[in-house]
C-alpha cells in the first residue's frame, strides 16, 4: 500500500472513530449516578455527567444599543418570570399523561455534543415516549450564528414548524445565514417574510430571555444540559442514566416536589 493511500485510510479511520466516540461513547461507559442537592431551586438536585461545550454569548447582547440599564432590567424581568414557578417555566408547554416525567433539553446548534445528544433523545422518544415528554429550550452560548439559529427555530415555531427547523439546523453543516434560512423556509414551505419578522419579535426575544434565566437559576456551565423532573443533568449523558433518572423521578413523585401545577 502506498503512503498516500495509507495516510488517507488513517484519516478516515480517525474521523469515524471520533464520530463513534461522540455518538456511542456515553452509552459504552457506565455512568454512576450521584446527586448533589442544590441550594436553589428548593428540592432540586444535580448530576454532573459528561462532555459540555461552554461559551459566553449573552442572548441579551442584541439589546446593548439600548443601554446597559435596559439589559439589566430585561434580565431582572426574565428572572422574575422564571422565579414564580421554575417547573412551569421548564415544562409549561407540555401536555403530560399521568405516567410521563417531563424532560427539558437545553442546547446550542453548534455544540457537537448537543447534536449527538439531541439525536439520541429523539430516538428515545420514539422507543419510550410513553415514559417521558421533552420541552426543547434554546440556549445559544456559542456566538451570533448560534443566536440566529435559535431565533429562527423559535420563529418557525410560530408557524408550526419548530420540529422541522430544529431537526434540520441540528443536522446541517451550513451556518444559519439569512440566505440559508430563506432556502430552508422554501424547502419546508413556510412564509419566509413572516419568519424574519418573528426572528426579531419581542415574543421570540422573551422566550430566549426566559431560557437564559433558567440557565442562571439552574447554574448551567454550558450545553447540553437536561432537567428531568427536578434533577439537573449537566453534560452529555447516557441513555441508561436518563432512563434511570426518569424512573427515580416517577417513584419519588417529581410533580409534588417540583411544585408543578
Amino acid at each position: 500500500m502506498d503512503e498516500k493511500k495509507r495516510s488517507t485510510l488513517i484519516t478516515i479511520a480517525a474521523v469515524v472513530a471520533g464520530y463513534a466516540a461522540l455518538r456511542y461513547g456515553p452509552n459504552l461507559i457506565p455512568q454512576e449516578i450521584q446527586f448533589v442537592d442544590m441550594d436553589r431551586p428548593n428540592g432540586f438536585r444535580k448530576f454532573v455527567a459528561g462532555e459540555t461545550s461552554s461559551g459566553s454569548f449573552d442572548p441579551f447582547a442584541g439589546m446593548s444599543n439600548t443601554g446597559s440599564d435596559s439589559v439589566k432590567e430585561a434580565k431582572l424581568r426574565a428572572d422574575a418570570r422564571v422565579g414564580e414557578n421554575v417547573c412551569r417555566a421548564l415544562y409549561g408547554e407540555l401536555n403530560l399523561t399521568p405516567r410521563q416525567v417531563p424532560v427539558a433539553s437545553f442546547s446550542d446548534y453548534y455544540c457537537p455534543f448537543c447534536r449527538v445528544q439531541t439525536k439520541r433523545l429523539a430516538d428515545l422518544v420514539v422507543s419510550n415516549g410513553n415514559e417521558f415528554s421533552i420541552a426543547w429550550h434554546e440556549l445559544p452560548l456559542l456566538g451570533e450564528d448560534s443566536n440566529l439559529a435559535a431565533r429562527a427555530a423559535l420563529a418557525a415555531k410560530r408557524q408550526g414548524a419548530y420540529v422541522a427547523f430544529h431537526e434540520r439546523l441540528m443536522k446541517t453543516p451550513f451556518v444559519a445565514s439569512p440566505e440559508y434560512l430563506v432556502r430552508l423556509s422554501e424547502e419546508l414551505e413556510i412564509d419566509e417574510e413572516q419568519l424574519f419578522i418573528d426572528i426579531d419579535s419581542a415574543e421570540v426575544s422573551q422566550e430566549l430571555e426566559d431560557s437564559a434565566a433558567l440557565s442562571r437559576v439552574l447554574a448551567f456551565v454550558g450545553t447540553p444540559a437536561l432537567v428531568i423532573g427536578r434533577t439537573v443533568v449537566q453534560g452529555q449523558v447516557s441513555d441508561g442514566a436518563i432512563k434511570s433518572i426518569i424512573e427515580l423521578e416517577r417513584e419519588e413523585g417529581w410533580a409534588e416536589q417540583c411544585n408543578y401545577a
